[in-house]
């Protein structure tokens, strides 16, 4: 039998899906899960994007530009005006969701062997990129005794090495919540200016931040505008993560020229979910405001009811809507995975991720999990005391 790449064997599974065979056999047996592991919101698409997608009239579902439809780009480019970001439509390539922005921006940016630095936890698959480029990720790795704050920029500075091409940051942070102070955003602007690094932003959270300090973009630092790569997606601010609409946006015009080459090897963007993400951004401010405001009370409600079991300590998030938490737990992986094969309380269980795989080496996290704040407040409460349950079962075992 032929073997499989050394690529495929190197990428890892995603902590937050592979407990997916665990949680169908669950349900089989007729257990309830409520999924905390998953940021896939239950509140409702905007209305304008559902009529648009409703209202197609079109005799032929043709290919778009491959980067995107104008008006769409155009549209971005208003969109991020709100937020001091100034942007022509020439700047914005559409990509299939933000996964693949980061993927072209690693291919077209990094080669076999260059390394960038990821404050970790990070999102999983920023490894799972990295390793389909040929790129090796240096992790610095926060505390959840800091919040998970930036670790000190010296921690940046000694892995810096002839290999070294680029530093790669979520802000606000999945998994963590975590927002970076205007401080911090400029001690990463200083590091990328001397080194003359890429500067990789994801901020699909930015309409996300439950805090009064502002919001620092990437594209708001001086000096780096030729560095900066912002990663975009609508999936989480309009609840449409299944028209895998995203962005790779960048001034450097040679970078964009390098992305347009994948961009043109794939043919094009979704059509259909460009037509929707067009209509969108249209919605009414009255759709975000109650949107927010639902995450607001989400997240007092989770990290309230977290901190008050015995043994589970969370940080506050300022933004997106997650959270790592530490449970009293020898192992986590372990845990999460005893909730669906072994656990129900009055027929229901959890489904949490292993903070384990949001790390390079997956010895840290080994007491954390992932949390997704995406369940309605009657449905987190539920889940809270399924978690205390669950946690006073399991050390109970003998």
């Amino acid at each position: 039998m032929p073997e499989i790449s050394q690529r495929a064997e190197l990428m890892p599974e995603s902590p937050i899906r592979k407990l997916f065979p665990l949680a169908e056999a669950a349900r089989q047996r007729g257990i309830k899960i409520y999924h905390l592991n998953i940021g896939q919101p239950d509140l409702p698409t905007p209305e304008v994007g559902i009529d648009a997608m409703r209202t197609i009239d079109r005799k032929v579902l043709e290919y778009s530009p491959s980067n995107g439809y104008l008006s769409l780009r155009e549209k971005l480019a208003e969109y991020y005006a709100q937020y001091q970001i100034k942007l022509s439509p020439d700047e914005i390539i559409v990509t299939t969701g933000g996964s693949e922005a980061v993927l072209f921006a690693f291919m077209s940016c990094l080669n076999p062997g260059d390394e960038i630095i990821v404050p970790e936890p990070a999102y999983a698959n920023y490894m799972a990129f990295a390793i389909s480029a040929g790129a090796v990720i240096r992790p610095v790795v926060s505390s959840i005794e800091q919040g998970f704050a930036l670790p000190d920029i010296s921690e940046f500075e000694k892995l810096i090495n002839p290999r070294t091409r680029g530093i790669l940051i979520c802000n606000p942070n999945n998994p963590t919540g975590y927002l970076y102070t205007r401080r911090e955003m400029n001690r990463i602007r200083d590091l990328v200016k001397k080194y003359d690094l890429f500067l990789f932003s994801d901020e699909v959270y930015r309409e996300f931040i439950y805090t009064g300090s502002p919001y620092i973009s990437a594209c708001h630092l001086e000096g780096i505008e030729q560095n900066v790569v912002l990663i975009d997606s609508v999936s989480k601010r309009y609840s449409e993560c299944g028209i895998r609409i995203g962005a790779l946006i960048t001034k450097n015009a040679h970078l964009r020229e390098a992305v347009m080459k994948f961009c043109q090897a794939r043919l094009s963007p979704p059509l259909l979910g460009q037509l929707v993400a067009e209509a969108s951004i249209d919605a009414p401010r009255t759709y975000s405001a109650e949107v927010y405001e639902e995450y607001i009370e989400r997240r007092k409600c989770l990290i309230d009811g977290l901190n008050r079991i015995p043994g589970v300590y969370s940080p506050i998030p300022m933004g997106a809507f997650y959270t790592v938490a530490r449970l009293p737990v020898d192992d986590s992986d372990r845990f999460c995975e005893w909730c669906l094969r072994e656990f129900d309380y009055e027929g229901e269980t959890i489904m949490l991720a292993p903070a384990s795989g949001f790390y390079s080496d997956n010895t840290h996290g080994r007491d954390e999990v992932r949390i997704a704040y995406i369940l309605k407040k009657e449905d987190l409460e539920r889940s809270l005391l399924i978690l205390e349950k669950a946690l006073e079962a399991y050390n109970a075992r003998k």
